[in-house]
């Protein structure tokens, strides 16, 4: 049955990608952005918003939606300026959110699937040892806190309401188009650049954009998934040494890596204020998707050479433009 879905951050990195699956497979679509949207689907509507915050009016938006997508948020900044981070976070985040969910919930949308993060779950696993989607969170930093808060308000709403609430944390996310550290790694090895990073036996687990989407797509009809939490990966962890020797492959550029030590990278690391950037190359962050593939009967769809190649050719693409 065709469904009418709002979603929210359809200009970002992953909502540009749900936009385009939501389309493909026919639903009616409210697209809602702060940012202006150049090529919107002729398939959707396409609603600009002034912000996400307590006092943003949904009413046009939500007429006759039935599901709403709400990946917009205040994302994570690695140095992040504000004199009071954490209340930052909370306007958008938490205030912006839950004022959503309370409009939703009042104009009958049935569903809400609230795109939240890893990181409510905690920063780094012991190796052999991934978080469970149940387990007890543990966010250590303003972001993570607030996308927990967001998470017990939203339970809240849903308990008051009745109206169902999906909860989905995503790990890493990459896929064409990706930024941050994952396109500095591809520029580094497109470069033929020596890296140290050889000798790396940390286990991190990743998530391609086509998987991801095509859980968030699940989980709009899905009657297992109602009241939910759910963690998302490609269910293939990865060392960082070995991310980088296959991302090589997919850009037919061999990795040049160097068999330093983590440790020594871990002290440079700290000598040189990047502790926020070792964790990444050098810790272990595991999730067990177990639960999210028994009650939903879901599988990545998507491989993890597979995803690498298809980022390296939107890499290689942008290159030669």
């Amino acid at each position: 049955m065709l469904k009418k879905v709002l979603l929210t951050g359809c200009t970002g990195f992953l909502g540009r990608s749900v936009l385009t699956c939501l389309c493909r497979d026919g639903k009616e679509v409210v697209a809602c952005s702060r940012a202006e949207m150049l090529k919107a689907p002729s398939e959707a509507k396409y609603m600009q918003v002034a912000g996400l915050d307590s006092s943003t009016d949904w009413t046009l938006a939500l007429d006759g939606v039935e599901v709403v997508i709400h990946s917009a948020a205040r994302v994570h900044v690695m140095n992040d300026t504000s004199s009071d981070p954490l209340t930052e976070f909370r306007k958008v985040n938490v205030e912006g959110t839950l004022s959503l969910a309370r409009q939703a919930a009042a104009a009958g949308v049935r569903r809400f699937i609230f795109i939240s993060s890893i990181k409510v779950n905690g920063e780094g696993t012991p190796v052999g040892a991934p978080y469970l989607a149940d387990a007890q969170p543990a966010p250590a930093d303003p972001y993570g806190i607030s996308k927990m808060e967001a998470e017990q308000g939203l339970r809240a709403i849903a308990a008051e309401t009745g109206m169902a609430v999906v909860i989905i944390r995503p790990v890493l996310v990459y896929g064409p188009g990706v930024k941050a550290n994952f396109l500095n790694m591809m520029r580094w090895l497109h470069k033929g650049v020596p890296l140290p990073f050889g000798a790396i036996h940390n286990q991190r687990s990743l998530v391609a954009l086509d998987n991801l989407v095509d859980l968030i797509v699940t989980c709009i009809d899905h009657p297992a998934a109602a009241n939910q939490a759910f963690l998302v990966s490609d269910g293939e962890d990865l060392s960082t040494t070995e991310l980088l020797r296959r991302m090589g492959v997919a850009l037919g550029k061999p990795a040049r890596l160097l068999p330093v030590p983590s440790w020594l990278l871990e002290v440079g690391a700290v000598m040189l204020g990047k502790q926020a950037l070792s964790q990444r190359l050098c810790g272990s962050l595991q999730v067990d998707i177990g639960k999210t593939r028994e009650l939903l009967g879901w599988t990545p769809p998507v491989s993890v050479d597979e995803a690498l190649h298809k980022t390296a050719k939107h890499f290689l693409e942008q290159q030669s433009k």
